[in-house]
């Protein structure tokens, strides 16, 4: 695949930008990073294939960067896009709100056209209740990190999924 992949993500403690920074690394010639903080979210029009990567923060609330430029999301067409979605969360310290942002994230798109690929399986994870799972609640609508707990599993789970979300792209 040589369409250039936009990831978008926003981070406030440093572990959802060092996750986009590993993904972009296993493919530095097709992914171009943005950072929500600096460049916000009018560049994703710019891509046909999207990654994005969203910490859930608190009672299930969105990142600050991500809030501040919701609104603006919300306008944007993503029409004949395919979006690989990538959350953080903490299942033990905040397992009934794990990873509800990812979850938001992805009616959000859906809503406005998009098509949210490579599902990611919740077997393995530990938490209460989440908005991400898919229908069934055997999925989550992308994958699942949880750097506070679990940290030690996530370039393994990474090196798992993006060859997933590659052949989506290309399908």
């Amino acid at each position: 695949m040589t369409t250039p992949v936009g990831l978008f993500y926003a981070s406030t403690t440093g572990n959802t930008e060092t996750i986009a920074e590993q993904i972009a690394a296993l493919l530095p010639e097709q992914i171009r990073l943005h950072d929500i903080a600096a460049q916000g979210v009018a560049e994703m029009t710019h891509y046909q294939h999207l990654i994005m990567g969203i910490p859930t923060w608190d009672f299930g609330e969105l990142q600050e960067d991500w809030d501040e430029h919701w609104s603006e999301l919300l306008t944007l067409d993503f029409s004949g896009k395919k979006i690989a979605l990538f959350g953080l969360g903490d299942q033990l310290g905040y397992g009934e709100w794990f990873l509800d942002a990812m979850g938001t994230l992805c009616d959000a798109l859906k809503a406005a056209g998009g098509e949210v690929v490579v599902p990611w399986p919740v077997a393995g994870y530990r938490f209460e209740a989440s908005r991400a799972l898919t229908a069934d609640g055997q999925y989550f609508v992308g994958l699942a990190l949880d750097e506070d707990g679990e940290r030690s599993l996530s370039e393994e789970r990474i090196q798992a999924w993006l060859p997933q979300v590659l052949a989506a792209f290309e399908a």
